[in-house]
């Protein structure tokens, strides 16, 4: 039985709803009907005081009056700022900023010695990955930020970043691998990161962990 009586009183506070609903729609016609009739009688009113008008003659002289400003499209000033804010830097080096050791371990100011070693063991489970083998040095920074983006709404802590070993760039260059850590450090989501176990790419990959949401 709990499925009829649930059904039926749906269906009467619908029809309570349509009902208010079309009680809202005939007050603003009545007030429509009432305002464009009051507007009526001033303009009758109007006309009855001043009496018969004769137009002026057209003037032959330019208008002064200035053009009006352009609309200022603050909102699309706004996605550009935005946009500005969280863009990646080329010319930004991690070098410059704070100590890194050779496995390209890195971690925020702040941030203990012990929370990097636990990342180096394996610590926290790598809840996504990104793989950037084959992607342009562009399509890498943007895919980076969309993921970083995607895993902090998530929730996620703990992510993988595949950037290669270089071997198959020119000169056998780690290009991607040094972009990745300098982008990396000027995301304020990530907290440290370091070089992966040989299990999870070892010198190819980063293992990076965020701020808890």
């Amino acid at each position: 039985m709990a499925g009829p009586i649930k059904d039926f009183a749906s269906l009467k506070s619908l029809r309570a709803k349509l009902k208010a609903e079309e009680e809202a729609r005939e007050q603003r016609e009545a007030e429509r009907r009432r305002r464009e009739q009051e507007a009526r009688r001033e303009a009758e009113l109007f006309k009855s005081s001043i009496g018969n008008v004769t137009p002026l003659p057209p003037s032959e002289k330019a208008s002064s009056s200035a053009p009006p400003p352009l609309p200022i499209p603050r909102q699309r000033i706004a996605d550009e700022q935005a946009a500005l804010e969280q863009s990646l830097s080329d010319e930004f080096t991690i070098d410059t900023l704070l100590d890194t050791d050779e496995a390209l371990s890195f971690a925020r100011v702040g941030i203990g010695n012990d929370t990097l070693r636990k990342l180096r063991r394996g610590h926290w489970v790598i809840q996504a990955q990104l793989d950037l083998h084959g992607m342009r040095r562009d399509e890498a920074r943007e895919a980076l930020a969309e993921f970083l983006r995607n895993a902090v709404r998530r929730g996620q802590r703990c992510v993988r970043i595949i950037h290669g070993k270089g071997l198959g760039s020119v000169n056998k260059e780690p290009v991607l691998k040094n972009k990745v850590r300098n982008w990396l450090v000027q995301k304020d989501e990530v907290i440290a990161f370091c070089q992966a176990r040989a299990a999870d790419g070892g010198a190819g990959a980063l293992v990076v962990l965020l701020k808890a949401s």
